[in-house]
């Protein structure tokens, strides 16, 4: 019989990440699929608001102290270690972010396990656990199970509905986790981080608008005007609370020396060289809508484009919507009806 284990850390608050939460849904279908135990591992400083907002999942294991409530490889490792232990989990599911990617490996290798990342979808088939991963951005996918235990799992985020179940009173194992000075050599000084407005790559937006190219190309009199560019699309960000993609042509501009929309960087790259976002929505301006740049959008519900040219590759089926127009003139006036 198996034992799923949810294994997430807490955030300073003491909640749960949109994406771990997705992950449970993730764990929870795996665990009523298969008629196994689910069980949920929280680590952290204090564990108590997010062990009663999952309550309703299962028996509670926490590793708590402020030791916990940084990320830091050592202490986390230790941390999900012993939570592991401790439920006797044989799968062990987690969120694709970027603390539980970093550790949870070094988990499997301490249990003599197997990991597998980026999983976008885990089932039960033939009384097995099943995971579905996508491979060359998505163009194919592979259902894998492993018979080593514990098989190790982070589901990418924007897969599953982040579980949403009534808070109960949980009741929460205790799980001991000696800590030394040399697993707290590496300190947290401070986090930096921009503001909510300066903030461009928004993954849990209902938007995500992509700038091509032609945003730096010489319009209509003969001049380029990168500056108004970069105006109209801050503008837009900022009153639709929009993420920001980039086509790879774009950003490879600034290594050529040509002028660049100075707050794009290869972190905003989309398409088959880049990441493959989940909006809801997507509005592609001055992109060509050729296959490699659209192939990082096949996950977008609902697709726009803005382009002079009608003959483009959106036009080619590829667009639910393509506006044929100057893409500075449509975003002044989105602009100006966002207020």
């Amino acid at each position: 019989m198996e034992t799923i284990l949810f294994v997430s850390p807490v955030a300073s608050d003491g909640t749960l990440a949109k994406a771990s939460l997705e992950a449970l849904t993730a764990a929870k279908a795996l665990a009523e699929g298969l008629g196994a135990s689910l069980a949920v591992g929280l680590f952290g400083a204090d564990v108590a608001p997010a062990a009663a907002a999952v309550a309703g999942c299962g028996p509670v294991f926490a590793v708590t102290g402020e030791a916990f409530g940084v990320a830091r490889y050592a202490t986390d490792v230790a941390a999900m270690e012993a939570l592991a232990t401790a439920a006797a989990a044989t799968v062990i599911i987690a969120a694709d972010d970027a603390r539980v990617s970093r550790a949870l490996p070094g988990v499997a290798a301490r249990l003599g396990g197997r990991i597998d990342t980026h999983v976008t979808a885990v089932g039960a088939k033939d009384g097995k656990p099943v995971a579905t991963r996508g491979y060359y951005r998505q163009r194919m996918t592979a259902e894998l199970t492993r018979s080593a235990r514990p098989w190790c799992l982070t589901v990418s985020g924007g897969c599953h509905a982040a579980y949403d179940g009534a808070p109960g009173q949980a009741t929460v194992t205790a799980v001991d986790v000696a800590v030394t000075d040399a697993m707290t050599r590496t300190t947290v000084k401070a986090v930096v981080a921009p503001s909510a407005d300066e903030q461009t790559i928004r993954p849990d937006a209902a938007t995500l608008f992509v700038a091509g190219a032609g945003w730096t190309k010489k319009q209509g009199d003969g001049a380029a005007h990168v500056a108004e560019a970069g105006q109209l699309i801050l503008g837009f960000l900022g009153k639709a609370k929009a993420s920001l993609g980039s086509s790879k042509s774009l950003v490879d501009m600034g290594g050529e020396g040509e002028s660049v929309l100075p707050f794009l960087t290869h972190l905003h790259q989309v398409g088959q060289t880049g990441a493959t976002p989940r909006h809801q929505k997507g509005l592609a301006t001055c992109c060509h809508g050729e296959e490699p740049h659209v192939v990082g959008w096949r996950f977008i519900t609902e697709r726009r484009a803005v382009n002079l040219d009608a003959a483009c590759g959106w036009a080619q089926g590829k667009a639910d919507v393509l506006y044929v127009a100057d893409a500075f003139a449509v975003m002044r006036k989105v602009n100006e009806l966002l207020g």
